[in-house]
């Protein structure tokens, strides 16, 4: 144990005890050993049930669970495992919450998983620079509830509760980015732990300024990583004033085009509206029953307005105008902050209320987003051919970035269904590439996009991104198998 404790300072060997008799995937005991020294016994897992927990996330990737799991208690003892599990060859891979949606915690080769849960404290708040510095266990909901006082709150809302330093690391949005942007426009600083230990402050050592034409945009970097960089330790996130008032709204409209068409006028008019989702029939069925709501089921419009009470009403007026010239009904609003707030947690819970639909399946989200102006005709012509296509399947989507979700229920053990889902989304893939848009908006590349990454940014940019990776992370250790 002290001579592994004593490699991870002083350099690299090779796979010298990481796996007994020789076969890969089994950490031999020194090396467990080793690792207990760093952080604790208790800190410490090897059981199979706590392996499998961590070898998933809400994907259909199949499990492929880690040989061992590990609690750090800070980013020092981070630095020590990273150069621990570098130092022996042994794969890293950075732990959240879990609720990823493209096997991004799969441990493709094994190795070591550190959940970074336990790193839970809001180290920092500067409420006059509109800052924040979190800890990687440090929920989105938790920093609001801790800002709740302050005026201020952290725009960024995934659907699942996740932890900001994993919000980072994939690059998440959510249903406010139309008006507050996403994390890439949200994160001011990262500390991360490089594959070999070291620490590295991506903007300064706590540097918080809004902006910075210092040297390369580091920060830009490790957003959207998926933990193949690096460990992100610590985040500095921007901040925004709480609204002074809010107003919400939910109309349905007689065809997709009509709700779609709704949405890209609004924009046209310069509406500042602050949140505009969209749910096909399907997923409003879905919502109804899951969250006991009672919607029209129809092609669906989420809206929601930020700023003055004077503001407010002539941007409700604006938009209401528009959204019943393209045939919306039974518009309704939710001006008190209760019933918003059931509300948002109905359009939150779409994931798990698809799933409801059919007990026993997993879902498949798709994840395409494209220029305002092309969201019509893709949007329209995916909701044909998923009615055409017989699998089970709703639409909805942060429309006012260009961005929607086919959530798709597929029997894991039907190979057949298993096999048109994963054309079906491949094919809308391309399709958004094809109108210039990306393969994914906010979920990111994990296991399942790597082929349309690769036609996405082109021979030269993948050549570029391994360049990257392979000057950080030379040994290809930190969680190998995702992105390239």
């Amino acid at each position: 144990m002290a001579h592994l404790l004593r490699v991870a300072r002083g350099g690299l060997s090779p796979w010298r005890g990481y796996c007994s008799r020789g076969t890969q995937g089994v950490l031999s005991e020194g090396f467990v050993e080793a690792l207990k020294a760093v952080v604790g016994s208790p800190h410490v897992s090897t059981a199979a049930v706590v392996r499998e927990q961590h070898g998933r996330d809400e994907s259909m990737h199949r499990c492929q669970p880690p040989d061992a799991v590990v609690w750090p208690q800070s980013a020092d003892q981070v630095s020590q495992l990273a150069a621990l599990c570098y130092g022996q060859g042994v794969p890293i891979i950075p732990f959240g919450t879990g609720t990823g949606l493209e096997g991004g915690v799969c441990a493709t080769q094994g190795g070591v998983c550190i959940n970074l849960m336990h790193m839970d404290r809001i180290t920092e708040l500067n409420p006059e620079d509109f800052s924040v510095v979190v800890e990687p266990g440090v929920t989105r909901k938790a920093l609001n509830t801790h800002l709740r006082d302050s005026g201020l709150w952290f725009p960024v809302d995934p659907g699942a509760d996740a932890s900001l330093c994993g919000m980072a690391a994939t690059g998440a949005s959510g249903t406010n980015a139309v008006r507050y942007g996403t994390m890439r426009d949200n994160v001011l600083n990262l500390e991360v732990v490089l594959p070999n230990g070291r620490l590295l402050h991506t903007a300064g050592r706590g540097r918080r300024s809004r902006k910075s034409a210092a040297g390369y945009h580091l920060t830009g970097l490790f957003v959207g990583s998926e933990g193949t960089l690096g460990l992100i330790t610590a985040a500095t996130l921007r901040l925004h004033p709480v609204p002074e008032a809010t107003v919400a709204a939910t109309c349905a409209f007689p065809s997709v085009q009509a709700a779609v068409d709704s949405t890209v006028q609004i924009l046209q008019a310069a509406v500042p509206v602050a949140r505009i989702e969209f749910l096909d029939d399907i997923m409003m069925d879905a919502c109804n029953r899951y969250s006991k709501l009672n919607c029209s089921v129809a092609p669906t419009l989420f809206l929601e307005f930020h700023g003055s009470k004077q503001a407010l009403e002539e941007q409700v007026q604006r938009a209401e105008e528009i959204v019943q010239l393209n045939g919306a009904s039974h518009f309704s609003w939710a001006k008190e902050s209760e019933e918003r707030s059931r509300l948002w947690a109905a359009r939150h819970n779409a994931w798990y209320a698809v799933l409801a639909l059919r007990p026993g399946c997993k879902g498949y989200s798709t994840d395409v987003c494209v220029p305002i102006s092309r969201l019509p005709e893709i949007l329209v012509r995916t909701k044909e051919e998923l009615k055409a296509s017989g699998l089970t399947g709703a639409i909805v989507g942060h429309v006012g970035d260009g961005n929607f979700h086919c959530i798709l229920l597929v029997d894991p053990e039907d190979a057949e269904e298993l096999r048109r889902v994963e054309a079906f989304a491949e094919e809308l893939g391309r399709r958004a590439l094809a109108l210039h848009g990306t393969c994914t908006g906010e979920h990111g590349i994990g296991l399942g996009k790597r082929q349309l990454l690769r036609e996405e940014v082109g021979p030269v940019g993948l050549e570029a991104m391994r360049q990257l990776k392979a000057t950080l992370d030379p040994r290809g250790l930190m969680n190998p198998g995702k992105v390239l």
